[in-house]
C-alpha cells in the first residue's frame, strides 16, 4: 500500500509533540502522520478518525507494530468532540488535519475518485453512506451544477459543462468516470480541455460536495481549537484554495481581539485572542518533495497554538 504523506516532517515538528501528551489525527488515512506521532509518545495516547473502513483496517495493523496506545474511530472528524467526550477526553495537546485524499483512494479505480481510470461514479470517503458522485451528477439541477463547478472548481465554463450534463441525462444516466470526462471535453472543446484540464477541478469539486468537506471543516475547526490545552497546537494541511481560505479566516479571527471590544482599556478574558499564529504564512512543500510527490504541489500547512 503506497502512500506518501505530504509535509510530514513539517507537520510533526509543528505539533511540538510531548511524550505524555494526548494527540488527535483527524484524518488518519493510511497512517503516515499517525505513525510518526505514535513513535514519539511514551505515556501519551493517540486518537484517530477516518470514514474509510479500508484505510482503518490497514492503519490499525501499521500502528500496532509501534504501540497499543491508540484508538481509531470509524467516523468523519465532524463528530470529533462528541467521540472524544464519550471516552472521557475533553482536552488534547495537539490535532492534525490532512485534508487531502490518500494516494490509495485515488489509485484504486473502483473508488471513482480518479478522472484517469474508468470506474462507477462514487467518490465516497465513507462507503457506508448512500449519497455519491452518481447522485450529484444525475440528480442536481443545471443551476446547482453551475454553482458547484463555479464555486468549488472555479471553472469559467461551468455553464457549458452543466448544460452538457443535463442534455446527456435526457437520453441516459451518467454511470462512469470516463463518461463524465468525455462530457466535460465535449462541453468545453478539445483545445480548452487539453490546455486547461478542467476535469481535475470538476472531479475535486464533486468529491468535496459528496463528502461535505468545506461545511465540515468550517464547523469543526473552532470546536477543535476549544479542545486544545494551553500550549496545544493544531496543524492543518490544505490542498484547495477554498479550504485554505476557511482555515486562514478562522485562525485570523480567533488570534485577534474581538472587534466589539477593541480600544477598551481592559479587554475581558472572554474577548481576548484564543490562539496565536505559529505560521503567519503557510508552509509549502519543498522543490525536492514536489519532485518526489507531485501531489504535494498545492499543499499548504498552517499552524496555531492555544494561548
Amino acid at each position: 500500500m503506497k502512500h506518501v504523506s505530504v509535509l510530514l516532517n513539517e507537520s510533526i515538528v509543528g505539533l511540538s509533540i510531548r511524550e505524555s501528551g494526548i494527540y488527535v489525527d483527524a484524518t488518519l488515512g493510511y497512517a503516515g502522520h499517525s505513525k510518526e506521532i505514535l513513535k514519539r509518545l511514551e505515556n501519551g495516547f493517540l486518537y484517530a478518525f477516518d470514514a474509510d473502513l479500508e484505510a482503518i483496517q490497514y492503519s490499525k495493523k501499521e500502528l500496532k507494530n509501534i504501540s497499543d496506545s491508540f484508538q481509531i474511530f470509524h467516523s468523519n472528524f465532524a463528530s470529533m468532540k462528541e467521540c472524544l467526550k464519550n471516552v472521557g477526553v475533553t482536552e488534547v495537546d495537539g490535532i492534525l488535519f490532512d485534508l487531502g485524499v490518500s494516494s490509495p483512494q485515488i489509485d484504486e479505480a473502483e473508488r471513482g475518485f480518479s478522472f484517469m481510470q474508468e470506474a462507477k461514479l462514487d467518490m465516497r470517503m465513507d462507503q457506508t453512506q448512500n449519497f455519491s458522485a452518481y447522485d450529484v451528477v444525475n440528480t442536481y439541477s443545471k443551476e446547482d451544477l453551475v454553482s458547484l463547478f463555479y464555486t468549488y472548481a472555479e471553472e469559467t465554463r461551468s455553464k457549458f459543462v452543466a448544460e452538457a450534463i443535463i442534455k446527456y441525462r435526457e437520453t441516459k444516466v451518467i454511470e462512469t468516470t470516463t463518461e463524465l470526462v468525455s462530457i466535460i471535453e465535449s462541453a468545453v472543446g478539445a483545445k480548452y480541455f487539453y490546455m486547461k484540464h478542467p476535469e481535475r477541478e470538476i472531479f475535486q469539486a464533486i468529491r468535496m460536495e459528496v463528502n461535505h468537506e468545506l461545511q465540515v471543516l468550517e464547523s469543526v475547526l473552532p470546536e477543535a481549537i476549544s479542545l486544545l490545552k494551553k500550549g496545544g497546537r493544531i496543524c492543518v494541511i490544505t490542498f484547495h484554495s477554498l479550504e485554505d481560505r476557511i482555515v486562514k479566516r478562522i485562525f485570523k479571527r480567533l488570534s485577534e481581539v474581538d472587534p466589539m471590544v477593541q480600544g477598551l482599556p481592559e479587554i475581558p478574558e472572554a474577548y481576548q485572542p484564543k490562539i496565536k499564529l505559529i505560521t503567519k504564512k503557510p508552509i509549502l512543500a519543498s522543490e525536492e518533495e514536489i519532485k518526489e510527490n507531485p501531489r504535494s504541489k498545492s499543499a499548504k500547512l498552517r499552524i496555531i497554538e492555544r494561548v
